[in-house]
């Protein structure tokens, strides 16, 4: 097979004439095993046309694909020493070395250049897996502590495109070392708060994502790029199973947590360009007005019921339920640009239940978390009716931090009838997820703005919720256990739901009572499902207001004042239960 670079199969003897055939213009897909013409191939960006497989990229074109107008500089790296333990297989190393060199014109895998990704300064490193399959060995481990040194000399962003097979064998236990030493200039990095973004494309193994490659604050995977530890045939020998036809690609890490985003080729750098300029708090030229249409419900209004059957506090149960209330992605889409979304716990899954992302927030670069509902049967299941697993936890935990390091605002839309109450959960540690992100968002040094838009349902909901300022909507309902459960429990008969619901004190009003909420949001006097347009703006100003006050606060104090304002909730508190009217 040909393509691009080395031809595997092609002995040293007959390098010069599959030059001659290169020259030809012409290129055979390893993937569908079709002739591409070269200066389409290269048009478009090095995929194949026919079957659209992504071939792999030197650092020079990656650097001419990501930077503004193809306008970089490289970055001169150190080189090791040669093959230091005079390794010798088929071939010695030294004289592998000197192929690769000869072949790319580099003195090893790695290439680091300096430039602009949409007017912002950062410096990109790139692995090329042309040079001994981009094995990290010794002068790849020196190059990354290098390039990451200058970045944060720079102060400026610190982009990470890897392409390797690994650590490098003929280097051993020298290879294995710049797991450790690579890892410790990433910890460099993000104690210095500079972004790090991986871009993961094919092929990415071993060593390589078994540290530094696995460490950014976001991962942006290549669509169809091969990803893991262990590669596939390793795995299938060992385990002597057949591995699905998707494992380790792009998207397989994606569904199980490992990447926020997989993108197209040709969409990397608008994707970058959005997350830097929220990264690096980039001042958004203007904020587009607020315009929302109310969608028609989807199904028709419930007949009223008569006192006895309903209460004033079940009344705002039923509101705070109302399937046409806006929920967490028609907020994003309505009052967020340059909306990012991130995904994925590095741990086991993304779960959907759990949103969360950055952009701006009407003109404030934020970390936005949530709930999704669903609207219908479909977004329903998906969202899994916005009941999170441990997963969405951990992601929400996650980000939370990733607030924290870049001082950027966290504002949580929470509304959730409960973390999701399953055999998965409890096997993956719902308990531990729910508690951990209560301690996170207690502990966060950043501005941390929490919105109850409709159901704020028992630890699901306050794991996201131990915000500066804790808003609630008019029409928001907050309590440790549903109401219906709650009758069935303590008055052994769900019918008393309205009693309990009142006796519950859940309604806004009731919260504020008790000071476990700091403000309250009006609705349109239908509610907030009735009219998206007035609810939209009133969030909006809401939490704009909340946030710009507190970014007055100097952020080392934020953690300190959110406790005490937890600590004093509850204190000294009377609850005057309400009389029941009773039928003769």
């Amino acid at each position: 097979m040909w393509k691009l670079g080395r031809a595997p199969g092609i002995k040293t003897h007959k390098r010069e004439q599959y030059e001659r055939v290169k020259k030809l213009m012409w290129i055979k897909c390893e993937s569908c095993g079709k002739l591409v013409y070269y200066k389409d191939y290269k048009t478009n960006l090095y995929i194949c046309p026919k079957c659209k497989h992504a071939f792999s990229m030197t650092p020079k074109q990656r650097f001419d694909l990501l930077f503004d107008n193809n306008n970089w500089d490289r970055i001169e790296l150190p080189v090791a020493s040669d093959d230091p333990l005079n390794f010798c297989d088929r071939i010695p190393y030294k004289e592998r070395l000197e192929e690769a060199r000869t072949d790319t014109g580099r003195p090893d895998a790695l290439g680091a250049a300096n430039g602009k990704v949409g007017g912002i300064p950062v410096t990109i490193a790139a692995l090329n897996p042309e040079f001994i399959l981009g094995s990290m060995g010794r002068s790849v481990g020196d190059g990354i502590i290098a390039s990451i040194e200058h970045a944060i000399e720079k102060k400026q962003p610190y982009i990470m495109v890897t392409a390797s097979s690994g650590a490098r064998m003929q280097e051993n236990i020298l290879s294995l070392m710049q797991m450790a030493r690579t890892t410790a200039a990433v910890n460099k990095l993000h104690a210095a708060k500079i972004p790090y973004i991986v871009i993961l494309t094919d092929p990415t193994f071993g060593g390589v994502t078994a540290s530094f490659a696995m460490l950014g604050d976001i991962h942006i995977a290549e669509k169809g790029a091969r990803i893991g530890f262990a590669g596939r045939r390793v795995i299938e020998q060992n385990m002597r199973e057949k591995l699905p036809s998707n494992f380790q690609t792009a998207e397989y890490m994606y569904d199980h947590g490992m990447v926020d985003i997989v993108s197209s080729r040709n969409e990397l750098k608008a994707t970058l360009e959005k997350i830097l300029d929220v990264l690096t708090k980039k001042p958004i030229k203007e904020v587009a007005a607020i315009n929302a249409t109310t969608p028609k419900a989807s199904s028709p209004a419930t007949k009223s019921k008569s006192k006895s059957q309903i209460s004033g506090a079940y009344e705002k149960v039923l509101l705070a339920r109302n399937e046409n209330r806006p929920h967490f992605l028609d907020y994003i889409a309505t009052l967020v640009s340059d909306w990012t979304p991130l995904a994925g716990d590095r741990l086991f899954g993304e779960d959907p239940a759990m949103q969360g992302g950055i952009g701006y927030f009407r003109g404030i670069p934020s970390v936005i978390i949530g709930q999704e509902k669903g609207r219908d049967i479909a977004t329903r299941q998906k969202y899994r009716f916005g009941m999170p697993t441990p997963e969405g936890y951990r992601k929400a935990q996650r980000l939370m931090r990733l607030a924290e390091k870049f001082e950027l605002p966290l504002i949580s839309l929470f509304d959730t009838s409960g973390a999701f109450a399953g055999r998965e959960g409890e096997e993956r540690g719902q308990s531990q997820a729910v508690a951990a992100s209560i301690e996170t968002g207690l502990l966060i040094a950043t501005p941390f703005v929490a919105v109850n838009v409709g159901e704020g349902g028992s630890g699901g909901a306050i794991a996201i919720a131990t915000g500066d300022r804790v808003l609630m909507m008019e029409n928001a309902i907050y309590s440790v256990i549903a109401p219906e459960s709650c009758a069935t429990i303590l008055w052994r008969d769900n019918k008393f739901k309205a009693e309990a619901a009142e006796a519950m004190k859940l309604t806004a009003r009731d919260l504020a009572s008790v000071g476990a909420i700091d403000e309250i949001i009006k609705e349109p006097s239908k509610g907030a499902h009735s009219d998206w347009q007035t609810t939209m703006e009133m969030v909006a100003n809401a939490v704009v207001k909340n946030v710009k006050e507190l970014q007055e606060i100097p952020v080392v104090e934020l953690p300190q004042r959110r406790a005490e304002k937890f600590f004093a909730m509850t204190r000294d508190v009377e609850i005057h239960q309400p009389e029941v009217e009773t039928e003769e």
